[in-house]
């Protein structure tokens, strides 16, 4: 672990204080502290973000650091529209989450620079990266959703109940989940002439995707009698998802063409 005693360090470490901040405050009943030092951290992880892009010269979504530097700017909007159009709650929840996912981004991946190899040199790039960057946090919603539901814990505000939120994340998600799929495969023929090369990331999305099919499946079916094994099921899917973003990016194991993405 290292500190980056760099601008772009110090806009990080801005951002997870200001998340932090507002997680204290709102838990402390202090809402109108809470909800404005939680949109000043948005605001500063936005110009983290910028920052990077301009640094770099390509779309910040090229490896970890810039995924997780993205995750803590799009915790905010997301966290907002969930609450305020399909009725899900968890924006306490989500303040935390903001300063944890930029955690890595500050103290763990490398910030130096790279350059972008040519097999990212696409205009599937950032549409590719971007939908499953928001699939992600969808899901991890979910997730958190499903938490609450194996917990008991009621809504407030006229929310939906956890079980409830659950499933209205993963429809949220799982449609990006595709879309990200479906983009790979295209970017895969036009980079590698192939559709599908049996890549451990590949091999990984695909088994990701395949779990929120089977939680559909297992709500539609045995949703009503077995709700609990729903909310598990969508628990097993953001740990195959953490499988998918980390582990196969970073294991030494089973090398593939995504390997840059460190």
């Amino acid at each position: 672990m290292a500190i980056k005693y760099t601008f772009q360090g110090i806009l990080i470490y801005a951002t997870m204080a200001a998340y932090l901040l507002a997680f204290v405050a709102t838990l402390l009943r202090q809402r109108k502290i809470g909800k404005f030092t939680y949109l000043v951290g948005f605001i500063i992880g936005c110009a983290s973000v910028a920052f990077r892009w301009f640094d770099v010269r390509h779309v910040p979504m090229q490896n970890l650091f810039e995924i997780f530097l993205l995750f803590g700017a799009l915790v905010y909007p997301i966290s907002i529209f969930c609450n305020r159009v399909l009725r899900v709650g968890s924006v306490v929840a989500d303040m935390l989450i903001g300063a944890v996912v930029l955690f890595p981004a500050g103290f763990i991946f490398n910030a130096e620079p790279q350059q972008l190899p040519p097999a990212l040199q696409s205009w599937l790039f950032a549409p590719h990266v971007f939908v499953y960057i928001l699939s992600y946090v969808f899901m991890a919603k979910a997730a958190v959703q499903a938490v609450s539901h194996l917990a008991n814990r009621q809504p407030h505000d006229n929310l939906l109940s956890p079980e409830e939120a659950t499933y209205r994340m993963v429809c949220a998600g799982f449609p990006l989940l595709t879309l990200g799929l479906i983009l790979g495969s295209v970017w895969g023929q036009l980079a590698w002439g192939d559709w599908w090369g049996w890549d451990p990331k590949e091999l990984w999305s695909l088994a990701s995707w395949l779990v929120y099919v089977g939680y559909f499946h297992f709500r539609y079916m045995f949703g009503r009698r077995f709700p609990r094994f729903s909310s598990v099921w969508a628990i097993i899917g953001i740990f195959v998802i953490i499988i998918t973003l980390l582990w196969v990016n970073l294991s030494r194991l089973f090398p593939g063409l995504h390997t840059y993405a460190m």
